[in-house]
């Protein structure tokens, strides 16, 4: 049985016996709170796509490690997937994802467009936006592992929060938190890495107009993969005392979550 919580996910709760389950208690989605969270995942989603397109290398510890420019903003997005599915679960997560997802397509096809449409004066900067944004681009390649990566990380995230908190009711919330980032990143990282930036799509260069070349060697994109997860994993542990306050606001705040109880 669970004992009611403090609002913060740390409330005491017994684990359920064996093939036993928690009655998890999940807010309804028709909230202010519910749309500012999608909105923020959705942004920093975007942002770090664009981002993305640019490799960097930081020398950490006499070793150069190599990342992209959404290193910056993209491990927030699993914190704000974290915090949907411990407040409202995992399908008011899953349509999270489908509004990232959704919002993506849309860009891709606004990018699409402006390359398709003829420039003023100097051809140059057209060339430039064309290797970025054209369908043949470095942006579409991205927007094609990210959008594979995200759904399959994402999801996976939330499935493990979701999961866990059915299993174990409101207690470790930070248990949920750090397993799920874990596991989703893992996904994540790899599935991304290896369609945007190794030899593994080139066979599609068989296809008309497309003209797909590496973007990293094979090592590369094991220290990429490597430094990423770790990185991001961190991340989400130094800002554990923040998601926890964000978490602790909202089920203090959220109506329906109240109710639930």
């Amino acid at each position: 049985m669970t004992t009611p919580d403090n609002g913060s996910g740390q409330g005491s709760a017994a684990a359920a016996a064996p093939g036993e389950t928690h009655s998890p208690r999940f807010a309804s989605i028709g909230s202010q709170y519910y749309a500012i969270l999608v909105s923020l995942l959705t942004a920093f989603y975007l942002i770090s796509n664009i981002a993305a397109t640019k490799q960097m290398s930081f020398n950490l510890c006499f070793t150069d490690w190599v990342v992209d420019g959404g290193v910056f903003l993209f491990p927030l997005t699993y914190l704000l997937g974290g915090i949907i599915t411990e407040i409202y679960g995992f399908r008011a997560a899953f349509r999270a994802v489908l509004i990232g997802f959704a919002a993506m397509v849309v860009g891709a096809v606004v990018f699409g467009l402006v390359t398709a449409s003829p420039p003023v004066g100097d051809a140059h900067n057209q060339e430039a936006f064309e290797v970025l944004f054209g369908w043949d681009g470095v942006y579409v390649r991205i927007l094609i592992a990210s959008l594979m990566a995200f759904v399959a990380g994402q999801l996976m995230n939330a499935y493990i929060i979701s999961w866990i908190k059915t299993r174990f009711g409101e207690s470790n919330l930070w248990a949920r938190l750090m397993s799920s980032t874990v596991f989703g990143q893992i996904v994540d990282t790899f599935i991304f890495g290896l369609i945007a930036f190794t030899t593994f799509p080139l066979f599609l260069n068989v296809l008309p107009g497309v003209d797909l070349f590496p973007l990293m060697g094979w090592g590369e994109f094991w220290n990429y993969f490597i430094f990423g997860v770790i990185y991001k994993c961190l991340i989400e542990w130094v800002l554990l005392p923040i998601t926890y306050a964000v978490v602790g606001m909202l089920k203090r705040r959220e109506p329906s979550y109240r109710r639930a109880a």
